[in-house]
């Protein structure tokens, strides 16, 4: 046991060496989080906790993957269960599926498959869209399951049109999921967390059976998860999570931060360890992140710190245009990466959006730099993917509604909406399935003889495909693409849009190849179905491919690289515009950007640019107010050179400088020189020099009231740039402001009335 204990910090040690009762682990970003679990896991077994008592919870595949190879390496042989939350709830409903409505084969429902069967929903309640939009609808649904809400439970707040279609439509919708025993992502925490909410008899053998739970980024829990992990820890308090509040960036989605800040209330005899080390990082990247979050007020300090070196200052640079930005990063990377200096796998970009990908992909194209977007589930949203998978979901469970109406006339065979809108009636009526429907076509007096006789065509090759489901993966998918024509039909377009679709097919079939050959023997159809369901963002992404990454922030999360460059820093994209009016989601917006600094191994560099074509329209930009709470000695700014003219996007529709002035009322060059600006070192990117003035060239307006500035607002001046109002005094004509310039004016005092001062926030 002891070679488990080697070169472990004392916090670690602690953390590993802990048995019985519940645990907390504050573990800051690179801190070697990953380690102390495996290390613990393999502790436990090592002292006769039995594999079975344990369960792993993580938040990825990914994170599950690895914590499973290091486990094996650590106590061969061990088959501890590990997984993701969903992964978890999909094996549970399998097994207790009869006791929440359901048969054990039910299909899990993308979100694409759950915007289907939402829509008939709507469908057949006629439900105005005018204020309830599906996709709203469908939010507020998923809010609800999040927090437990079942549909007959819905309470709209008075006079929301929104709240009173929602309270109509998610029963309709969870009885559409019913009748195709199908369920959502959303369900599979629902459904588990109900079951052991409503049957003490099952929880207390859960309980029984799991003594020993880890839960991996548990600042990352919603409401169903943290009801369920509460309920498997009662009879057996052992529960391990590890997280850190600084990095709980999933709220939009329902992760609720209280879970792990009130972790010691729930649990009043818990032990808490800190990992504070970091491994990743630079003295400088980790100073720069630590400021930044020590502006959040809901969270737990902690004193990180590294033995890494200084490292070189952080770069904090500004370009003219988003284009500029994209290229001058690409041409740095290309110009490294040919002199042998770095390799492409070095770098990522990390972005707050996937909409502002598409220069970097360009420029990246353009320098001949490789890479590789990281949007994992995307593959599985492909059309053709979804078309041969929905075969596979209908032969798993033939009362897979959606996954019928997709495939019935794919490829097509002639059967028409009204035929199949026919079907749906009389399965409806008689309370059976679709399928069935199709198979007593004749009786259905409505549909003709021709596509009755289509239908019946299809059926047969249904039950084809029904009497190969118990062999390999791979086996059933050729049998998919032959007997129902796919393939052919693929083949015979000559369309080059249709070859890559084949090519996609081909990989699919690589995939279902990789899965027979890890789970041998059949019968494996509802795992294979469960594991392309529940792919998470990540895991196409390969570390060991040399290529550069290119990923949102929030993908970010759990991954490191030597180079860090954080983009498009500016107020509306970083912080999102959406947190303006709220202070939760702003400290949510700086968690983001504390993690994507995090991410840096050796270099980082955060940018902006002056103007950015976004959402069809090019707007001049302003800084991000993050930027204010950097700490301006660790790091190196550069800026355009005053000399600069804005150079306007050859692909941009309407590239007038005109319009873009009249649509600022601005007439004013874009950037103007300080004088005092020192001589420009090292060039970074296209046309910077490093300035004082980072953002100082900004044109601002006058004749502002002087009482629209408040304590605490960030302003923007022409001379000393960025900076937050530390106090207020005066009235009137004579109203002062005293304010904390990020630039080498540092606090100055500062007349409003008739000054060129403006706000930002």
């Amino acid at each position: 046991m002891e070679h488990l204990l080697r070169d472990l910090t004392d916090a670690q040690r602690t953390a590993v060496l802990h048995h019985d009762g519940p645990l907390l682990i504050l573990a800051g970003p690179g801190s070697g989080k990953t380690r102390v679990i495996t290390h613990r896991i393999a502790r436990m077994l090592a002292a006769g906790v039995p594999e079975q008592q344990i369960l792993a919870l993580t938040f990825t595949n990914k994170a599950a993957d690895e914590m499973r190879i290091r486990i094996e390496r650590l106590a061969p042989g061990s088959s501890v269960w590990q997984g993701t939350f969903h992964r978890f709830c999909a094996r549970m409903l399998r097994k207790y599926a009869p006791l929440v409505g359901l048969e054990a084969n039910y299909t899990i429902y993308d979100t694409g498959d759950s915007s289907q069967a939402l829509r008939r929903a709507l469908g057949q309640l006629r439900i105005d869209a005018t204020f309830a939009s599906p996709e709203a609808i469908a939010r507020a649904i998923s809010w609800a399951k999040n927090n437990l809400i079942a549909p007959d439970q819905y309470q709209p707040k008075s006079g929301n049109p929104l709240g009173t279609a929602v309270q109509k439509v998610y029963p309709a919708y969870q009885a559409k999921l019913a009748s195709s025993n199908a369920v959502d992502f959303d369900d599979l925490l629902f459904h588990v967390a109900m079951l052991l909410r409503g049957n003490p008899e099952v929880r207390a053998e859960l309980d029984e059976r799991y003594r020993y739970i880890l839960v991996d980024e548990y600042q990352d829990t919603n409401l169903a998860q943290y009801a369920i992990t509460r309920a498997l820890s009662i009879d057996h308090p052992n529960l391990a999570v590890t997280g850190d509040p600084d990095q709980s960036i999933y709220g939009w989605r329902g992760a609720n931060l209280n879970n792990i800040l009130d972790f010691e209330r729930d649990y009043p005899d818990v032990r808490v360890v800190r990992l504070e080390r970091n491994y990743r990082s630079t003295k400088r990247i980790l100073r720069v992140a630590d400021e930044l979050i020590s502006h959040n007020v809901r969270r737990k300090k902690k004193a990180l710190f590294t033995e890494n070196e200084e490292g070189e200052p952080v770069r904090l640079v500004t370009y003219n245009t988003h284009k500029d930005e994209a290229e001058g990063i690409a041409s740095e990377m290309a110009a490294e990466i040919a002199d042998g200096r770095r390799r492409a796998r070095d770098y990522a970009i990390f972005y707050r959006t996937n909409a502002l990908s598409r220069w970097f992909e360009f420029a990246l194209r353009e320098a001949g730099v490789p890479y590789q977007m990281v949007n994992g589930v995307e593959f599985f949203h492909r059309k053709e993917i979804k078309d041969v998978l929905a075969y596979l979901q209908l032969v798993n469970n033939p009362h897979d509604e959606v996954a019928l109406l997709r495939v019935i006339n794919t490829p097509v065979r002639g059967i028409g909406k009204t035929t199949i809108d026919r079907l749906s009636q009389f399965a409806s009526e008689r309370q059976i399935s679709v399928l069935d429907a199709a198979r007593h076509v004749r009786a259905v007096g409505t549909v003709a003889a021709r596509p009755a006789k289509l239908v019946s065509q299809f059926v047969a090759i249904a039950d084809r495909l029904f009497a190969a489901a118990h062999g390999p993966i791979e086996e059933l998918l050729g049998l998919v693409l032959n007997e129902t024509g796919y393939e052919a039909m693929l083949k015979a377009s000559g369309d080059e849009e249709d070859e890559q679709r084949l090519a996609n097919i081909e990989e699919l079939l690589s995939v279902a190849r990789d899965f027979d050959e890890r789970h041998p023997g059949g019968e494996q159809l509802e795992a294979f179905l469960e594991e392309s369901a529940l792919v998470n963002d990540t895991d196409e992404w390969e570390a060991q491919v040399d290529r550069a990454t290119l990923m949102t922030l929030h993908a970010s999360k759990g991954l490191e690289f030597p180079v860090v460059y954080l983009v498009a820093v500016e107020e509306g994209l970083l912080p999102h515009e959406r947190s303006r009016e709220n202070k939760n989601q702003l400290e949510e917006e700086r968690r983001l950007m504390f993690v994507g600094i995090t991410r840096a191994q050796q270099r980082l560099q955060i940018s902006l640019s002056q103007y950015r074509d976004f959402r069809g329209e090019r707007k001049r930009t302003i800084p991000s107010s993050f930027l204010m709470e950097l700490p301006r000695g660790e790091m190196g700014m550069q800026q355009p050179a005053a000399e600069a003219v804005l150079e306007l996007d050859p692909l941009h529709e309407s590239d007038d400088l005109d319009s873009i002035h009249e649509s600022h009322d601005d007439r004013e060059p874009v950037f103007r020189r300080d004088d005092s600006c020192p001589a420009a070192p090292t060039q970074v990117g296209r046309g910077l020099c490093t300035a004082a003035e980072l953002v100082a060239s900004q044109v601002v307006p006058v004749a502002i009231d002087p009482d629209t500035f408040r304590q605490g607002m960030v302003v923007l001046h022409p001379a000393h740039g960025l900076g937050r109002i530390v106090a207020l005094g005066g009235s009137g004509s004579e109203r002062i402001a005293t304010i904390d310039f990020a630039s080498a004016t540092g606090r100055t005092k500062i007349a409003i009335c008739g000054s060129p001062l403006r706000p930002v926030k």
